[in-house]
């Protein structure tokens, strides 16, 4: 757990250095503060109303105390010592599952129709387990600093192709450096936003491994979802494929990997229970 803290630490620093140095590149001093204070507005307008969206997107219905899902996941958070969040089902037929909301005390689970009619009671125990430790470790805190920081990025870059890329006149220019930032920045955010989100699903999995006090559940869990999940693939808005427990449209491969918000099923499986696999899909 610390050496992940760590890691993220380490592209959190990467990204804002990121950040700083494509302002001064494009404009000098007087483009970078610009850029941060209208990227954080941004941000922290979708960090407030997130869960609402995510919801909205999902056509999610919340559920009342005595349906199962909610039944499973107000044991669970008497197990990790969580305030009880909202519970939701989506009528989607993908299996996937969420969580949503700023902190512990505004937080949301949710579980699409499709994962709640594969899953024995069990695995989707094990579902549930992990997107509360979502909610106990503030993964959606990290991801939005991580949003405000790489939206700083493409902020830039307009203001360089809008702005005519300016700099004092007391500054040197650099517009080949300029322009590389302008076509490889919002990649290279792009690459580390993705790598902060992998590192969070590590700690999400072991995190829901030890409030349930067994891996196997979520590690079957995982399995299935990942086997059905090409069968039935979810589309959402890739802004969205962080927070769920699998990637939506995970059958990309190639490059597009390169962007994947969440490590290769053996990975996951290899940190749960120390093997890429469980064997009942193989």
């Amino acid at each position: 757990m610390i050496a992940n803290i760590l890691k993220t630490g380490m592209l959190f620093f990467v990204l804002t250095a990121l950040v700083l140095g494509g302002g001064y590149l494009i404009a000098g001093k007087d483009g970078l503060v610009p850029a941060l204070i209208v990227a954080a507005v941004m941000n922290l307008i979708g960090y407030f109303f997130s869960d609402k969206i995510a919801l909205a997107t999902m056509h999610a219905q919340e559920v009342a105390p005595d349906h199962e899902l909610s039944q499973i996941v107000a044991a669970l958070t008497q197990r990790a010592g969580l305030p009880m969040p909202r519970v939701y089902v989506s009528p989607t037929a993908a299996p996937n599952a969420f969580a949503t909301g700023r902190n512990p005390n505004n937080a949301a689970v949710c579980a699409t129709q499709g994962l709640l009619d594969m899953l024995n009671r069990d695995e989707i125990a094990g579902v549930m387990s992990h997107e509360l430790a979502h909610v106990l470790h503030r993964d959606i805190l990290l991801q939005t600093i991580a949003a405000t920081l790489a939206g700083a990025i493409s902020v830039l870059g307009y203001m360089f192709m809008f702005g005519g890329g300016r700099r004092n006149n007391d500054e040197s220019g650099h517009p080949i450096f300029a322009l590389l930032f302008i076509i490889l920045g919002p990649l290279a955010a792009g690459l580390i936003q993705a790598a902060i989100s992998r590192q969070r699903e590590f700690g999400a999995d072991s995190g829901g491994a030890q409030i349930l006090g067994d891996p196997m559940p979520l590690a079957r869990a995982l399995e299935k979802i990942h086997v059905y999940s090409q069968r039935i693939p979810l589309q959402v808005n890739p802004a969205f494929n962080s927070m769920f427990i699998a990637e939506p449209l995970n059958a990309m491969q190639g490059m597009a990997n390169l962007f994947a918000t969440h490590p290769p099923l053996e990975a996951r499986l290899e940190n749960l229970i120390g093997r890429p696999t469980v064997g009942a899909y193989r």
